[in-house]
């Protein structure tokens, strides 16, 4: 086998510049979709927090619409 010859002294190699317009492109795309998963996590916990209260709210005014016709007709009230 011959062995590769490595010719030293020819210079620095050259860098390419980047391509700027798909690094900023990823960019925006990768912080538009941070805020998406932001807001909705902000979502998620404002429903989780307050749900257990809207819906025993909701249920007592349910049941007061439900049952005051009802205990009117039996004139109870």
């Amino acid at each position: 086998m011959a062995e590769k010859e490595y010719e030293y002294g020819k210079g620095v190699p050259m860098v390419v510049a980047p391509s700027m317009a798909a690094i900023d492109s990823l960019v925006e795309d990768i912080r538009y979709r941070g805020q998406l998963i932001a807001r909705n996590q902000k979502l998620e916990s404002g429903v989780g927090a307050t749900g257990v209260i809207g819906f025993a709210l909701g249920f007592i005014i349910v049941m007061l619409l439900v049952l005051v016709p009802v205990l009117k007709g039996l004139k109870v009230i």
